[in-house]
């Protein structure tokens, strides 16, 4: 980390036209290109995405000081196109979208190209949607140029919410035109959660391979990790598991634990018991044999999946081995509403709902016994004693509308009885999701 430290610092150093032994300045800070400065900021963003914590201090101070060499030069310099470029691509590097203002309304000689300026400021105000298909021609047209990466990357993002295809692309383009650097990275996250999002899930599966050979360091990782679990949840039946297997496998083994710790919790939620039980295996098997806190908390996991299967008193078990003290509130609503869940499941029904009760003529058992006496009317009996029978039988059988009443009003007393068990559970499980 140190010599990481140390390259990053001669390298800003060099860049910023300072001279390392006694300190002194080579050439004024002013007098840099702006275009160098920008090719540092680049340099630093890459280190960032690339692991390098260290880089993420320089690259503040990079953005403040490119901002204010903006704001302080002289319209000249950007007579020069690769210091209009630089401007541009600061803008879309996360620098202040006022600075772009104020350039555009200096630019009296139009070295700035109007259509792009006009485009990012809309963009950067969040009015993109307004221009999102002359983005993607000017994307098209700049695509050769400095700054068609991060044209790229930009239009896909705003044409993300208008047609997911043509996102794709763009991000595609951008990936392609900028290996290894931080319009990659993003284009990479980004594209999985797009891909997620509208079910893509082959080409889900192939940038999330991409996105973990690439920048499993990244401090955006974390994002990654999140939109994975939910790429493997949501479409898990159409997922190998053996995929997720291949694909975690190019991780360190903590970082494979935690992803597979927030599939187990997140496919539990959800149902997906057997997701669920391979995620809490594999964490388990990472974590030691179960035997430290992360192989306790899978085993959790793996019993909140297990209420739902015939292993059910098994799953009991893990529940109640985890102390509730060393679970976050999100987890004990978990804990709790998996208990809740396996109490109904387990009580024994009330004997009282075992009793048959007086069940009402049916319609189709009136007609049987209708269908029956005319049958023994025709057999020899007379049409006097017929009669006779049947006014028994109307008098002996209670009325059809009656019963069902008395039906109805047992069967809704069961249903609010146990509606509000049902609704309790449901509260704790949306309070254990968030």
């Amino acid at each position: 980390m140190a010599r990481k430290q140390h390259r990053h610092r001669l390298a800003l150093a060099l860049t910023l036209g300072i001279l390392v032994p006694g300190g002194a300045r080579a050439e004024g800070q002013d007098n840099l290109p702006l275009y160098k400065m920008l090719r540092s900021l680049e340099f630093v963003q890459d280190s960032v995405v690339a692991g390098d914590s260290s880089a993420g201090e320089m690259q503040r101070f990079l953005l403040a000081t490119i901002d204010a060499r903006l704001r302080n030069a002289d319209k000249s310099i950007f007579e020069d196109t690769r210091n209009v470029d630089a401007a541009l691509t600061y803008a879309m590097s996360g620098g202040n979208p006022q600075t772009l203002e104020y350039l555009m309304s200096r630019d009296v000689n139009g070295n700035f190209d109007n259509r792009v300026a006009d485009i990012l400021r809309k963009y950067l105000n969040g009015k993109g949607l307004l221009v999102v298909n002359t983005l993607a021609d000017i994307a098209r047209e700049y695509r050769d140029k400095p700054i068609g990466p991060y044209l790229s990357l930009v239009a896909g993002n705003v044409m993300s919410g208008k047609n997911v295809t043509a996102a794709l692309k763009l991000y595609d383009w951008a990936r392609l035109l900028a290996p290894g650097t931080i319009v990659e990275e993003s284009a990479l996250r980004r594209s999985l959660a797009l891909s997620t999002d509208a079910g893509l899930v082959p080409m889900g599966l192939d940038y999330a391979r991409r996105y973990t050979r690439r920048f499993l360091h990244s401090p955006y990782a974390s994002q990654f990790a999140d939109l994975f679990v939910q790429l493997a949840v949501d479409h898990d039946s159409d997922i190998k598991q053996q995929d997720i297997i291949d694909i975690l496998s190019f991780m360190d083994p903590p970082r494979q634990r935690e992803i597979y710790l927030r599939m187990a919790r997140r496919a539990a939620i959800a149902g997906k018991s057997d997701l669920a039980a391979l995620a809490a295996g594999r964490a388990q098997a990472i974590s030691n044999d179960g035997g430290d806190a992360f192989g306790a908390l899978a085993g959790f996991y793996g019993g909140v999946a297990g209420i739902s299967t015939p292993g059910l008193e098994a799953a009991i078990d893990n529940l109640n081995q985890m102390p509730a003290g060393e679970l976050n509130a999100r987890d004990r609503a978990l804990r709790d509403a998996a208990k809740a869940v396996a109490q109904e499941i387990l009580r024994a029904p009330d004997p009282a709902s075992l009793g048959q009760g007086n069940v009402p003529n049916l319609p189709n058992q009136q007609n049987t016994e209708h269908d029956a006496a005319v049958t023994n009317q025709g057999g020899g009996q007379s049409p006097t004693t017929a009669g006779v029978e049947q006014g028994a039988a109307a008098k002996a059988a209670p009325a059809p509308e009656k019963g069902r009443q008395e039906a109805d009003s047992s069967f809704n007393a069961f249903v609010t009885t146990n509606r509000s068990k049902l609704d309790a559970i449901d509260g704790l499980l949306k309070q254990g999701s968030h």
